[in-house]
């Protein structure tokens, strides 16, 4: 029994030429048998070494072909190259290959695809078996209690993606996780693993695939804003160290909540430098509640309304933008098929409502934090996770919180909500959307807000200075409205009222100098 075992590159034409000549001889000899190695490119070169350093080889090309001399209980006998195993062929079976250039090429090209197809159906089924390690950060927080039973109803990950839930929260809190996994497990989810708890930080993250960060409570007593940003610091540096120390290296990170969402995102990314890129704030409860209230001035459903951008911090100042917003299934007197949809602008006839009574129904939201409480949190935090792993609805804008990197003429470093789509595992800045520029003004307006939250954070400010002058509307809403596009957004002020951690600092403590 002859057995050679043929190992290449999976784009080589000498790999493609040795395995049909291979081929060919085992289909006709009923002693010879033939085992194949394909290894992509990328790691051609390291498998190659390893394997001629384990068997003293001295070979550097593809393909390598060695003998099995399996019935002798002896190592493999190397044969060497894709010339040696036609001679081999030729001398002890009179058989050569014609093989042409251009087949070979062909060949060597449906190897490769063929192998990537091949690796990833691997790594799905390993996926299947391989629970994903999901942990939540500040388990307490009620959010969490409304997000788990929508991460295991399938519909973030998947219904045949198995989840290991890890709840990571403060000691003291321990009673109440404890009491929280039991009821989890009530839920006899099918796609839940396991469920635990941690309370040991130096365990925080451990293997962690998914991480949600919620809004924190703390044992120290807060009175102002800048106390406030200033305990943020410690607690992301800790989170950013644990994270880099314990959590897988592709590990994505998602912030949510209703406080310092911005902040805390900036402050993981520079705790957490190697999974930066993954690290993400969610902006789509601030642009829900936006919808919201369109919706009931329009008598509609919110989720009629689509393409609202949130620019700027998530949790204080921000410009909510309606120039790209539609409204879906309206009851007007224009018609349409399926899908058909009108400007939001161009329906909305009461210029005092969008410029004013618009502006102050969001600030007040902004800056009180009320209505946002843990089911919408939960939801938008979770929406976003699903768009992260599913991509987000085809042609539909998506507003999120990334580190800048100068789109639309924004200070690269900050970390700034603007319009994104999801696709394919990440996201994409839609810097070709037309008719949603911001002048300089707006945009200095906005950025000095998120600047200086992190400069007081870090106490290179002793106060905070809000902008007292929001930037002047320039918009006028017509009955004849025929160019939205060059409205200017709405503004959300949240200058006057910053909101802080609600479980243990209300707005109106707030102390102001």
């Amino acid at each position: 029994m002859a057995k050679f075992v043929i190992a290449g590159k999976a784009n080589c034409p000498y790999y493609a030429k040795a395995e049909l000549l291979a081929d060919y001889l085992q289909k006709n000899l009923p002693d010879f048998q033939i085992f194949k190695i394909t290894q992509h490119p990328d790691v051609w070169e390291e498998w190659l070494e390893d394997i001629c350093e384990k068997n003293k080889w001295n070979h550097s090309t593809s393909p390598i072909i060695w003998r099995e001399l399996l019935d002798r209980g002896g190592k493999g006998l190397l044969l060497g190259g894709y010339n040696e195993f036609l001679e081999h062929a030729q001398l002890y079976y009179g058989v050569t290959s014609s093989m042409t250039t251009d087949l070979m090429m062909l060949i060597a090209k449906e190897n490769l695809e063929a192998h990537i197809e091949e690796e990833v159906e691997k790594k799905t089924l390993k996926d299947l078996i391989t629970p994903l390690q999901v942990w939540i950060a500040s388990a307490s927080n009620t959010a969490c209690y409304h997000i788990i039973p929508i991460l295991l109803s399938g519909e973030v990950f998947g219904m045949h993606r198995e989840i290991s839930l890890t709840l990571f929260d403060r000691e003291q809190m321990e009673s109440y996780l404890e009491s929280l996994v039991v009821e989890i497990e009530d839920l006899a989810s099918p796609i839940l693993r396991s469920v635990s708890l941690c309370t040991n930080t130096e365990d925080a993250f451990l293997r962690a695939q998914v991480i949600v960060i919620l809004d924190d409570s703390t044992d120290e007593e807060v009175y102002t804003l800048e106390s406030c940003l200033r305990s943020r610091v410690p607690l992301c540096r800790l989170y950013g160290y644990l994270m880099e120390k314990n959590a897988h290296e592709s590990v994505k990170v998602i912030v949510g909540g209703k406080t310092f969402v911005n902040l805390k995102t900036a402050l993981l990314m520079q705790y957490a430098p190697n999974i930066a890129h993954n690290i993400i704030a969610v902006a789509l409860g601030v642009e829900g509640q936006a919808k919201a209230t369109v919706a009931r001035k329009m008598k509609t459903t919110s989720a009629s309304i689509k393409d609202v951008i949130i620019w700027g911090n998530i949790s204080g100042n921000n410009y909510v933008d309606l120039r790209k917003a539609k409204v879906y299934d309206y009851d007007s007197a224009i018609k349409g098929p399926p899908g058909y949809c009108h400007p939001v602008l161009n329906l909305i006839f009461d210029s005092e409502w969008v410029t004013k009574d618009f502006v102050m129904r969001l600030r007040n939201l902004s800056s009180t934090g009320k209505e946002f409480g843990g089911i919408l949190a939960a939801h938008s935090i979770a929406t976003t996770l699903k768009y992260w792993y599913h991509g987000s609805p085809p042609g539909e804008i998506v507003s999120l919180g990334i580190m800048s990197e100068g789109q639309f003429d924004i200070p690269e470093g900050v970390v700034f909500s603007m319009p994104v789509k999801f696709d394919n595992g990440t996201w994409v800045v839609l810097t070709d959307l037309e008719g949603v520029s911001l002048s300089k003004q707006i945009i200095n307006w906005l950025t000095d807000d998120l600047i200086q939250e992190k400069r007081v954070a870090f106490g290179e400010l002793i106060t905070f200075q809000p902008v007292k002058e929001v930037p002047e509307r320039k918009d006028s809403i017509h009955s004849n409205m025929s160019s939205p596009e060059e409205k200017e957004p709405a503004v959300s002020d949240d200058s006057e009222g910053k909101t802080g951690d609600q479980q243990w600092l209300q707005p109106d403590q707030i102390q102001r100098n």
